[in-house]
C-alpha cells in the first residue's frame, strides 16, 4: 500500500466516525444505519445490546433516540491500524444526556471497532462500546431550545 493510500484510508476511516457521530446528533437513522456493513455489528455490552446489520440497527435507534429529551456526544480520535481492505481502531467518547423522564447520564467511553473498504467507502463491521466511567448525577443545565437561524446542512 502506497504512503498516499494510507493516508486517503485513515482520512476516509475518521470521516466515518465522524458521520456516526453526526448522524447520531441529527437524528438520522438511514445515515447513521448505513455505516455498517450487511453484517455490521454494534455492541453495547453495559445494557446488553448486540444488533447486527443496518435493519436492526436502524429499527433500536428508531426506538431509543425518542427516550432522549437531548444527548450529546463528543469523540476523539484514536488509533487506526491498516491492513489492506480491512482496518481496526479505537475512538474517544465523552457523552451525556438527559431522558424525557428526568433521569441523566454522562459517561467516558471507548469504541473498539473494526471496518472494511466496500465499494461505498468504508463501514464499520463492529463497533463495540466500552464505558470507562457512568454518572447518573442530574445534570444542572438545560437544553437551548430555541431555533437555530442556520443548519450547515441548508447550505
Amino acid at each position: 500500500m502506497s504512503d498516499v493510500q494510507s493516508i486517503v484510508d485513515r482520512f476516509e476511516i475518521e470521516a466515518l466516525r465522524g458521520e456516526f457521530t453526526d448522524a447520531g446528533m441529527m437524528r438520522d437513522p438511514d445515515r447513521f444505519a448505513a455505516l455498517f456493513t450487511p453484517d455490521g455489528v454494534w455492541r453495547m455490552s453495559h445494557i446488553d445490546v448486540e444488533l447486527v446489520g443496518p435493519d436492526e440497527i436502524r429499527a433500536w435507534i428508531g426506538r431509543a433516540w425518542p427516550l432522549w429529551e437531548y444527548f450529546v456526544q463528543t469523540v476523539h480520535p484514536g488509533t487506526i491500524r491498516l491492513d489492506g481492505d480491512t482496518a481496526t481502531g479505537r475512538s474517544y467518547v465523552e457523552e451525556f444526556g438527559r431522558f424525557g423522564d428526568g433521569g441523566s447520564h454522562r459517561n467516558y467511553a471507548i469504541y473498539h471497532d473494526r471496518y472494511r473498504r466496500t465499494p461505498d467507502g468504508w463501514r464499520f463491521t463492529e463497533r463495540a462500546y466500552e464505558i470507562r466511567y457512568a454518572d447518573s448525577t442530574p445534570l444542572a443545565g438545560s437544553p437551548d431550545l430555541a431555533p437555530f437561524p442556520f443548519r450547515s446542512d441548508e447550505a
